[in-house]
């Protein structure tokens, strides 16, 4: 009975089926070949660096693909669908039929099976993305035509992106058609004052104020006044500003101007 139970014990050690787990396979950053994509199917500069291909029974594979500026793929279709994710610049996804999309990083694009679309960098800026798609009977890719310079610079649909207290003042005025205005908006108009050697940034905030009060433009001046307390305004000197601009700038733009303050002085 011993016996029988050794000789079990060493068939078990020794089956296959309760052998040791497979080691992980790590490919180490710098250790992959970065190729150019053929020129059949892409237009322009792009480079493609493969992070991993089937092996085994998956059918998965992933590539970091870097387009150039302009740089974009042919028209094409994946058969189980593909799902980007962008790194790094500003790229364009457009599907067929559809209107141009701008993507950038962070943004995730996700391509049903069997959808004709492209992909590529803006014509200022490179992209880099990295793509995933499955293989369905060793094929991941169907190609057709290229991308025409027509095609290509088609109007861009602007896309809203929301902070994380929601779309900001100038996204939500002129977002959806000027979105580059509106990032000005929110990052010079609203988010700093002119930097100039003469002035402090607390004194040109002053004068900024100031000019909007008497102008009575209530949403440039809920971003400035906040700006202003940063800068080192303080909420007496704001109020002061107002007080004294209701006799150059009229009563109507002062009492405007008290609403937003107040608004602006309450916040947290």
């Amino acid at each position: 009975m011993k016996e029988i139970a050794a000789a079990a014990l060493a068939a078990a050690m020794f089956d296959p089926a309760g052998a040791a787990e497979a080691d992980l396979l790590i490919a180490r950053a710098g250790s992959r070949a970065v190729v150019q994509a053929p020129a059949e199917n892409f237009t322009g500069s792009v480079h493609v660096e493969m992070l991993f291909t089937p092996a085994g029974p998956d059918r998965t594979s992933a590539g970091n693909v870097t387009f150039a500026p302009g740089a974009r793929t042919a028209w094409h279709t994946h058969p189980l669908g593909q799902t980007l994710i962008v790194t790094t610049g500003v790229g364009r996804v457009q599907r067929w039929g559809g209107s141009v999309q701008e993507i950038r990083p962070g943004d995730v694009v996700r391509i049903p099976p069997n959808v004709t679309h492209w992909h590529g960098a803006a014509p200022d800026s490179s992209m880099t993305h990295i793509a995933i798609q499955e293989a369905l009977d060793g094929k991941s890719a169907d190609w057709l035509e290229k991308v025409g310079d027509e095609q290509y610079s088609a109007p861009v649909r602007a896309v809203v992106t929301p902070t994380a207290s929601g779309p900001t003042a100038a996204q939500k005025l002129m977002g959806d058609v000027a979105p580059k205005l509106a990032q000005l908006t929110d990052d010079v108009l609203f988010g700093d004052v002119w930097a100039r050697p003469g002035l402090s940034k607390r004194d040109r905030s002053l004068a900024t104020v100031s000019a909007l009060i008497a102008m009575n433009r209530p949403d440039q001046l809920r971003a400035h006044l906040a700006l202003a307390k940063k800068n080192g305004v303080t909420e007496a000197e704001l109020v002061e500003a107002i007080t004294q601009l209701a006799f150059y700038a009229g009563w109507p733009s002062a009492v405007s101007a008290v609403g937003i303050a107040r608004e602006v002085f309450n916040q947290p």
